[in-house]
């Protein structure tokens, strides 16, 4: 194609996003103009089927900057993924399918909701990682069933978060050779210049963790196209330092940090238009022959995606493919669900269930940040990824929440991350986004509570309970026994759009016995039951063999109460009325008792017996005594 026509089509792109945020009166120009000379490139290198977005072998392409939608949603209208000129004139608006950032599900071919600086960095590596999962498993010497590229853009704001380094570490450790990371370098934030925050030398950074480093003119279409080339090519993840214009086309506003995240003004925009030959005049304009090259997309990618199914049902491939079509439909009912018969800790407890559904389920792989002895995670007898099943993150807890995520979006595969429960404030804002766009991860956090002993208050976790009970379309499984903890994995594994995660005590904890009304997988049940009785006395946990433990001297006293467990709050008040009454029943007073911060209880309870305070720093049955989690000092309280 020859540079005049790519010049064309990169400039319908500057002025689409420029249209875009303009009539919003809201949004980013600045880096979709300065990155459109890119796109126009990477449109020629990429693989990929707007007919069909979720065709396993395509091409990953992750907008890490998630700001630059007016980039994003051009491209996607330009290649024929459904959206409309009309969806362009409504960006940012109500219900509209070109909200303010991408986000998975809402708007056809986004692969990952990117946004919060750095996840898309860190999305990308799990895209990667999860292709090379893959490939070793279904690929043979003589046919490839998955060989494609993971694409990610990403700009000075990604490269200075942290989770962009965690990533790209574990990336070059593994030799992720199908990642190519383009870094928009236009040097400016919304403060202004880059010199104000960052001085380090990236190339350098990149080539310590074992990337390959290219620099571009990411102006120059001859260039970039040579970049992509070599990328494809080489053998380890692989950096394009692409030194770009913020608001390329914009006039005065080039190089601008006022560029970033404003409208330009329908002047300026206006005189961009008349100096690259477009019509000041007419708004959201793709000529004929620009669409026409951009919607070759959509009969290459069909055609491509064609033939990768021809393949897949010809020989050598055939087994392959019936090991692909194991991964795409797990059978849950070959897992031999384990029994218990003695107590033990829920974190031991819980790593037996993993190693269950791990030996029945291909797509079930995982791994700890450096804490798998601890969490009880290791897979056993079932190798090292990615040959194997058992991922080691390293202590990069935020990178291994994003890399989950998008291991779970990418198709085949359920991925599951671990650590201690307190670290889980390091990798919130990926459960968030998994939370946000629906995707089905599994999280193990074991050390649940003042019960890691000594330790002390650093790694007792207070609050997080409650944090992420308080997080919308996220479930948090306290078992408090081996069943339960069952219960609550076979409950999430039907949970398709949801993340869930299990937090399990370090202490050992008895077995409960047979509920007496409901079910765990009902998020809370009646465990112990009374005629008459003037208390509920609600926990989960660790703390149920507690609450059992005050029923008992209760009764002792003369006063009846019922005992009820709630291994997942969240999926507990989602129950109908009739449930809960028949659970927790009218006329009795309610008793919460957590060994946690736990003030979502008082949507059940009337009295809450929980942390007020750190921990500190003693053996566990002195730290439960000290706080006031005894027998003696609840009835005393209630």
């Amino acid at each position: 194609m020859s540079n005049v026509m790519r010049q064309k089509m990169a400039d319908t792109i500057r002025f689409l996003a420029a249209d875009m945020v303009q009539a919003a009166n809201s949004g980013h120009p600045g880096a979709p103009m300065g990155l459109a000379d890119i796109a126009v490139i990477l449109s020629e290198h990429l693989s990929h089927n707007p007919k069909n977005p979720d065709w396993l072998n395509r091409d990953r392409l992750v907008f890490s900057g998630g700001h630059a939608t007016g980039l994003i949603y051009s491209l996607y209208y330009l290649w024929g993924y459904g959206l409309e000129v009309e969806d362009l004139k409504n960006f940012r608006q109500l219900d509209s399918k070109t909200p303010g950032h991408p986000e998975y599900g809402h708007t056809a071919g986004i692969e990952i909701t990117t946004g919060p600086l750095g996840q898309g960095v860190a999305n990308a590596v799990g895209f990667s990682m999860a292709s090379k999962h893959m490939g070793e498993q279904l690929n043979s010497d003589t046919a490839a069933v998955i060989d494609h590229n993971v694409y990610v853009l990403c700009g000075d704001g990604d490269l200075e978060e942290g989770i962009s380094y965690e990533a790209a570490s574990i990336a070059g450790h593994m030799g992720l050779d199908n990642l190519i990371c383009i870094y928009d370098s236009n040097r400016i934030t919304i403060e202004g210049s880059t010199e104000l925050s960052i001085s380090e030398d990236i190339r350098a950074r990149f080539e310590a963790q074992r990337w390959e480093v290219l620099s571009v003119n990411g102006h120059d279409y001859d260039e970039i196209d040579a970049a992509m080339v070599q990328a494809k090519k080489a053998d380890k993840p692989v950096l394009i330092i692409a030194n770009t214009i913020m608001a390329k086309g914009a006039g005065p506003l080039e190089g601008s940090h006022h560029a970033h995240g404003a409208p330009l003004g329908d002047d300026i925009i206006a005189a961009g238009k008349a100096g690259a030959g477009f019509d000041p005049e007419k708004k959201f304009f793709v000529a004929e022959d620009v669409m026409v090259r951009f919607r070759c997309a959509i009969e290459e990618g069909d055609l491509a995606e064609r033939a990768w199914n021809h393949s897949l049902k010809t020989l050598p491939l055939m087994e392959q493919n019936e090991a692909l079509d194991a991964y795409m439909n797990p059978d849950f009912s070959r897992i031999q669900w384990p029994t218990f018969e003695k107590a033990d800790a829920t974190r031991g407890t819980n790593g037996v269930v993993l190693n269950a559904i791990a030996r029945a389920i291909p797509g079930f792989v995982g791994g700890s940040a450096d804490l798998s002895p601890s969490n009880k995670t290791n897979l056993k007898d079932m190798g090292v990824f990615p040959k194997g099943k058992n991922i080691y993150f390293g202590i990069r807890e935020h990178a291994m929440a994003s890399i989950v995520n998008a291991m779970a979006l990418y198709g085949p595969l359920m991925p599951f991350s671990a650590t201690f429960f307190v670290f889980s404030d390091y990798l919130k804002p990926a459960a968030r986004i998994a939370a946000l766009s629906g995707i089905q991860n599994f999280y193990v956090w074991t050390h649940d509570s003042i019960g890691v002993g000594e330790d002390g208050p650093t790694h007792q976790p207070i609050e997080q309970l409650s944090q992420f009970r308080a997080l919308p379309n996220f479930y948090v499984w306290r078992p408090a026994d081996g069943a339960e903890n069952v219960a609550a994995w076979q409950q999430a594994l039907e949970m398709k759009t949801s993340p869930s995660a299990f937090v399990c005590s370090r202490q050992t904890l008895p077995m409960l016995e047979t509920p007496k009304f409901g079910t765990a997988r009902q998020g809370g049940y009646l465990l112990a039951e009374e005629a008459d009785a003037a208390y509920t006395i609600m926990a989960s946990g660790s703390e149920v063999g507690l609450a059992l433990e005050v029923a008992a001297k209760l009764a002792e006293k003369g006063t009846k109460a019922n005992v009820v467990s709630v291994p997942c709050f969240d999926l507990f008040i989602e129950q109908d009325k009739a449930y809960m009454d028949a659970v927790i029943k009218p006329g009795t007073k309610t008793v919460a008792i957590e060994a946690a911060r736990g003030m979502e209880w008082y949507k059940l309870a009337d009295e809450l017996i929980n942390m007020n305070s750190f921990g500190a720093s003693a053996p566990a049955g002195q730290l439960f005594e000290k706080f006031g989690f005894t027998a003696e000092a609840i009835i005393a309280k209630i």
